[in-house]
C-alpha cells in the first residue's frame, strides 16, 4: 500500500498550489479520502473529506471557500486545490485512505507547504 503526496512546495499569500496523492495497493475507489495538515507544534488536523464515489465532501471551516478536494478513481489519485493561500496555511499536508466502518487506515509521508509573506 502507497500514498505518495506531491505538489507541496512555497507559495506566497493569496496564490495556489495544488497537492495530488497517488494510491496503489488497495482498491481505491472503496476508500473515502482525506486530506489533513500538521503545524509545527500542532496537533494534526482534517482539512478535508470525499466520498468514495465524489458525491459528498466535507471542509475544515478554516478552508471553505478556498480549498477543494476532488478525486479521479480511474487514475487512483485524489487532489486538494487550494487557493488565497494564507500564512496559517503552512504545515505538512498528509493524504488519507479510510475504508468502510475504518477497517482500514493508509497514511501518506506528507508534503510541505508553506505560505509566505
Amino acid at each position: 500500500v502507497q500514498l505518495v503526496e506531491s505538489g507541496g512546495g512555497l507559495a506566497q499569500v493569496g496564490g495556489s498550489l495544488r497537492l495530488s496523492c497517488a494510491a496503489s495497493g488497495f482498491t481505491f475507489s472503496s476508500f473515502a479520502m482525506s486530506w489533513y495538515r500538521q503545524a509545527p507544534g500542532k496537533e494534526r488536523e482534517s482539512v478535508a473529506t470525499i466520498s468514495r464515489g465524489s458525491s459528498s465532501t466535507n471542509y475544515a471551516d478554516s478552508v471553505k471557500g478556498r480549498f477543494t478536494i476532488s478525486r479521479d478513481n480511474a487514475k487512483n489519485t485524489v487532489y486538494l486545490q487550494m487557493n488565497s493561500l494564507k500564512p496559517e496555511d503552512t504545515a505538512v499536508y498528509y493524504c488519507n485512505a479510510i475504508s468502510r466502518f475504518s477497517y482500514y487506515d493508509y497514511w501518506g509521508q506528507g508534503t510541505q507547504v508553506t505560505v509566505s509573506s
